[in-house]
């Protein structure tokens, strides 16, 4: 198999995708929860593309392990991975910048390569499938850092707010895991390192606002929890007919990737 250096698609097209269709992002999560949530998305456009049944996934050696192996002719689907390299002394210093000598320093960049199967792609032993793993809100908070605080802001129409590394949910929130999702969020992304966010109708649209929602939309979907009709809606009227820009996409999965497994008990996680 050839390495690639490159997605097989945008990741602001994923995102896009999987928000204007209902179920996309559950399926994903269900199938691929032990994956980062790009990755899990990734997988599954992939499947979906090549019209492969998703499921469980693994690499060669991976399905090896568990009696299973690929069967033949099959392609290996392409994920995002963290590999570690060392710097190299730079060839050309341009005049007036001094050198940094950091020849020998290590550092994490994240590549794609091929080297993942769903199980409809291998045979063998039958697969006995991982429990699911449940999602602990106190976990999470402890896992990120956050505090949840007694909600104390007077303008009604207030559903909940983050500052700092404190979030709140009013108690009479519509939805108050999806609102718990979006505060964290905004945390989690750094929104509150620059000034309190106060999320009610008269928030101007912004791409924050765009990012939290996100966010709060693939944490509930993934989980299963109602609410994500009202963040598409929510999304829509924000961004309107802006797109979402690349980098806020790898921000949106980053966060909603954390924020998911903080609030799963700690067991083996891939890339």
């Amino acid at each position: 198999m050839s390495a690639s250096t490159g997605p097989p698609a945008e990741w602001s097209a994923i995102l896009i995708d999987a928000v204007a269709k209902p179920g996309v992002i559950a399926e994903a999560y269900s199938r691929f929860w032990n994956y980062s949530v790009g990755n899990q998305l990734l997988a599954l456009w992939q499947c979906h593309g090549r019209q492969i049944e998703p499921g469980p996934i693994s690499t060669f050696l991976g399905w090896k392990d568990c009696g299973r192996f690929v069967k033949k002719g099959e392609k290996a689907l392409t994920l995002c991975m963290p590999v570690t390299v060392k710097a190299k002394k730079p060839e050309f210093v341009p005049a007036g910048e001094e050198e940094k000598d950091r020849e020998g320093e290590t550092f994490t960049r994240f590549v794609y390569r091929p080297h993942w199967f769903v199980l409809s792609q291998t045979e063998g032993k039958p697969y006995e499938p991982q429990e699911f793993p449940a999602w602990g809100e106190e976990l999470a908070l402890a896992a990120l850092g956050i505090t949840r605080v007694p909600f104390d802001y007077t303008d009604g129409n207030a559903q909940g707010f983050a500052k700092e590394l404190t979030v709140s949910v009013s108690p009479i929130a519509f939805a108050p895991h999806r609102t718990l999702f979006h505060e964290l969020a905004h945390v989690v992304l750094g929104h509150t390192e620059e000034s309190q966010m106060v999320d009610d109708e008269r928030t101007p649209r912004d791409l924050r606002e765009v990012e939290a929602e996100s966010v709060a939309l693939i944490c509930c979907e993934s989980l299963g929890m109602s609410g994500a009709e009202f963040s598409r809606g929510y999304i829509q009227h924000y961004l309107r007919s802006d797109k979402i820009l690349e980098r806020s996409a790898h921000r949106i999965f980053k966060a909603a990737d954390r924020i998911l497994r903080a609030g799963r008990p700690q067991g083996k996680e891939e890339p």
